[in-house]
């Protein structure tokens, strides 16, 4: 009873905010309490709220001030002569904008982070499609399909997690799911080029001829120079900043959240020393900034319930229960369509500690190597990254500015077509046996 009381509850949360009855950040806090209420959990609300609130809260506050941090690079013109540079290199096609996109996040997405990911991808390029006139849904859609392929790296937490808790190593676990990986990129590229086509058809080609393009660019350092809050003389400055940040997140210096605390109260006191301008720097972006942290809050409410009313562990077994003893020869390729869905409402930590050890032993009772489990299971990685347990993707959306019900219908699609095309690899290379 308590699991399809869990699954009704994402089935309606889903309804609502994909149909546009009611807002993400209501739906987050909304839907999870009534049905809690249904279930009999009323007297313990309150603690689970907090329990869930308490967790996500570190990462609330990194996103508060990686927002704000980013916010003032913008201001400050730390991204204007790369977007200069990608214009003379792309020609204004909107077709190379955004396979240059994917190509991009796909790079940044090495570090197996969606905040930083999403933080570069968008900062670098969001300027360039409102020149252009691209969609920003594209923009959402091309860094969050680029990261679900890219965060299968041992680094970037599933991988690890399936290899320690099934005790493989990268060699045997990760290293033959590559092939998988690269046509998994191979199919976001395709979806690149797609979309670009459309926008390319919709827009046509910008003339940006050399001279055309040099002008431009002389033009905006002009503008620059004019800007009272352009800072062409701090370029480098802000440069050295934001990759000494960026080297300290992949190292794991210090804590997420007080690098970027750091790091905003670094750049906003050297890019803007009088307090006046501190204040309206601040006031600037705390529009973007509490869309997203809001979001983020409201997600640990909903994760909260959905973690502590045990409906996560109900829905799990249910799942698990109604695979039939006929199939248990072909569980590979199961888990891998299971995959999709387990990690979409689910986080990775309750799924690769819950489920798949679950998943493995009963694999390994018809005969399945669990290995095989454990490379299966990683490659409903594109789903996750749209789950809304998954608070990065709450900052790519705030800082392009899209609605998060049309981003998960326009964005769930392609997602899915990236977890095929990886599984049906892994079958053809024996990764994963049929």
């Amino acid at each position: 009873m308590l699991s399809w009381l869990g699954f009704l509850m994402i089935a309606v949360f889903m309804y609502l905010i994909m149909s546009k009855r009611i807002s993400a950040l209501v739906a987050l806090i909304v839907v999870p309490v009534i049905f809690a209420f249904i279930g009999g959990f009323g007297a313990g609300i309150g603690d689970m709220m907090l329990t869930g609130i308490k967790q996500i809260a570190p990462t609330g506050i990194m996103l508060l001030f990686a927002i704000l941090y980013f916010g003032v690079m913008m201001d400050a013109g730390l991204f204007e002569p790369l977007i200069a540079k990608i214009l003379k290199i792309v020609k204004g096609d909107p077709l190379k904008v955004i396979v240059g996109t994917a190509i991009l996040s796909a790079l940044v997405a090495l570090d197996g982070d969606g905040t930083t990911t999403y933080m570069i991808t968008v900062s670098a390029m969001l300027p360039l499609y409102q020149r252009l006139g691209i969609k920003p849904m594209i923009l959402a859609a091309v860094p969050m399909l680029s990261l679900g392929v890219m965060n299968m790296a041992p680094w970037g937490g599933p991988t690890a997690r399936a290899m320690s808790v099934l005790n493989f190593d990268a060699s045997q676990l990760f290293t033959p799911v590559i092939p998988a990986m690269i046509g998994g990129m191979a199919w976001v590229i395709v979806v690149a080029c797609i979309l670009g086509k459309r926008e390319r058809k919709r827009l046509g080609i910008i003339d940006l001829s050399q001279d055309h393009a040099n002008g431009l660019a002389a033009g905006e350092m002009a503008a620059a120079s004019a800007d009272p809050l352009k800072r062409p003389r701090l370029i480098w400055f802000n440069l050295l900043l934001t990759v000494v940040l960026m080297v300290c997140l992949i190292m794991s210096i210090l804590p997420l959240p007080i690098l970027f605390m750091l790091a905003f109260a670094i750049a906003l006191l050297i890019n803007y020393p009088n307090m006046e301008q501190q204040k309206e720097r601040i006031s600037a972006h705390a529009g973007n900034a509490l869309a997203t942290v809001s979001m983020v809050f409201a997600a640990g409410i909903f994760t909260g319930i959905l973690t502590e009313t045990k409906m996560i562990d109900a829905m799990a077994s249910t799942i698990v229960s109604l695979i039939p003893d006929a199939l248990g020869s072909h569980m590979p390729v199961l888990v891998g369509l299971t995959s999709m869905p387990f990690t979409y409402f689910m986080s990775n930590d309750a799924y690769y500690f819950g489920v798949v050890p679950i998943l493995a032993n009963a694999a390994a009772s018809y005969g399945v190597d669990p290995v095989e489990i454990g490379r299966a299971s990683i490659l409903g990685q594109p789903l996750h990254v749209l789950s809304p347990l998954f608070a990065a993707q709450y900052l790519l959306i705030g800082m392009v500015g899209v609605d998060y019900g049309e981003a998960q219908r326009f964005i769930l699609k392609w997602a899915f077509g990236t977890s095929i095309v990886m599984i049906v690899i892994a079958i053809l290379t024996g990764v994963i046996s049929l």
